[in-house]
């Protein structure tokens, strides 16, 4: 998918480099080292250069307990400097939260609002709607002077997703296209890093919603509780790591003060994978258990995925049954998909795979037939193949209705290595259910 902010465009399974540029003199971490507006845009320069692809510019303080900033001196701190970003060709987002402040910036050439109270305001809605500038839909509970005094949520992770489909929902209502708007959970702000914690670590949760996905770990308060680091300066190293494990989960845009550790670190995200499994074979005595006992086969085969070198699972869809297809004289079968991250060549991988098939007892007497266990390599990133050995993506992949349904539960949207999108109208056989 592409994430479309004005005049650029940005590929959301490629990991972006969001610079963080704080034009004010009491921001959490670096408040003050780039208030003066010539020092500002020599430290976005060496940004960009050392690989940040968007700037974001803020001019007041979000730190727990900050005091709110007269939109008139938010303009005179941020407004310069994006103007000047911009004429030199830099892809600039604002930081801000009031509506007067993000039109002048559109209008002096930002190409995202990154609205860090959720576009609540709807004269903020309306500046969306007037300009084509992508925006960042951020979740915070109630405001930066506020926002730490005990939050409290029943589940986290699914109120901070709900809340964001919620309001990408409502700026779609309002005319700003989907393929504009990313989202980003927001650690730190109204959580505790323990909740901060929970959210980043199923980031994956986020990635199901269709939405390009920000994560904003630099120098959070979580970091340093995770990692024992109080003081935010210091937490550059573990940020990154924390930047390189939140694209591994399917973060499209990590927004980062130290920039060339991130860039760095980045460079160590591996490949995804899309595997599809399948049984119809179910090993138990009772025919009324059959679904479950392969349900059971499915598991052990995500548990010994899990056991592969180099190789992390993100995510498994839920379980679906489907009638078979191709061979249709046979039982149901019971389908999923798995993504993955992995080291591993696709060939290697595919050796790999087939290893847990034969360890499951499959045989393969029949093309289509009866089996204990079957795993497709259906998809790996940036990598194409057409030979005896292995074909990526699958060539049968877009007309499986079990794998298209359970694949677009986990990327919404998906588009294969070979640039064919994936999508239900594609579908003609192996029609699927969901049943856990």
């Amino acid at each position: 998918m592409i994430w479309r902010c004005g005049r650029y465009s940005f590929d959301t399974q490629m990991p972006v480099v969001m610079g963080i540029l704080n034009v004010t003199p009491d921001s959490f971490s670096d408040g003050g080292r780039n208030f003066a507006p010539d020092a500002a845009i020599r430290a976005a320069r060496a940004m960009h250069e050392a690989g940040a692809l968007i700037i974001d510019v803020g001019g007041e303080s979000t730190r727990p307990g900050a005091a709110p900033v007269s939109v008139e001196e938010e303009l005179s701190r941020t407004l310069g400097v994006v103007r000047t970003l911009a004429s030199e060709g830099l892809c600039v987002s604002i930081d801000t939260r009031h509506p007067e402040v993000a039109e002048a910036a559109v209008d002096a050439g930002a190409s995202i609002v990154n609205d860090v109270s959720g576009f609540r305001d709807p004269m903020m809605v309306k500046v969306a709607g007037d300009c084509v500038a992508g925006v960042i839909v951020m979740h915070m509970l109630g405001e930066p002077a506020t926002m730490q005094d005990a939050p409290q949520y029943a589940d986290v992770v699914a109120q901070v997703r709900d809340y964001l489909v919620g309001q990408a929902e409502m700026l779609q209502r309002a005319g700003i296209t989907r393929d504009r708007i990313a989202i980003d959970p927001g650690p730190g702000f109204g959580k505790t890093p323990q909740q901060s914690i929970e959210l980043m670590r199923n980031l994956h949760e986020f990635v199901r919603t269709g939405y390009p996905v920000v994560a904003a770990p630099s120098r959070k308060s979580y970091v340093g509780y995770a990692y024992g680091i109080p003081e935010p300066a210091e937490r550059d190293e573990a940020s990154a790591q924390e930047a390189l494990l939140a694209c591994e989960l399917g973060a499209s845009v990590v927004r980062m003060h130290n920039v060339p550790l991130a860039v760095a670190k980045l460079a160590d995200v591996r490949p995804f994978a899309l595997l599809g499994l399948g049984c119809n074979v179910a090993l138990v005595a009772d025919p009324g258990e059959e679904r479950e006992g392969k349900i059971a086969q499915l598991n052990m085969a995500i548990s010994s995925l899990s056991m592969m070198p180099d190789t992390q699972i993100v995510d498994v869809s839920g379980f679906y049954a489907s009638e078979p297809a191709y061979f249709e004289d046979q039982d149901e079968f019971v389908n999923a998909v798995v993504l993955v991250r992995t080291g591993l060549a696709p060939r290697d991988l595919l050796g790999y795979l087939q290893a847990i098939e034969n360890s499951l007892g499959r045989v393969r007497e029949r093309e289509n037939g009866p089996r204990t266990c079957d795993i497709d390599l259906l998809d790996y990133q940036l990598y194409a193949s057409d030979d005896e050995q292995l074909t990526l993506p699958h060539p049968r992949l877009t007309e499986r209705d079990f794998v298209v349904k359970p694949l677009l539960e986990l990327l919404p949207g998906h588009i294969l290595s070979d640039g064919t999108p994936v999508a239900e109208e594609t579908v003609r056989v192996g029609w699927a259910h969901r049943i856990r």
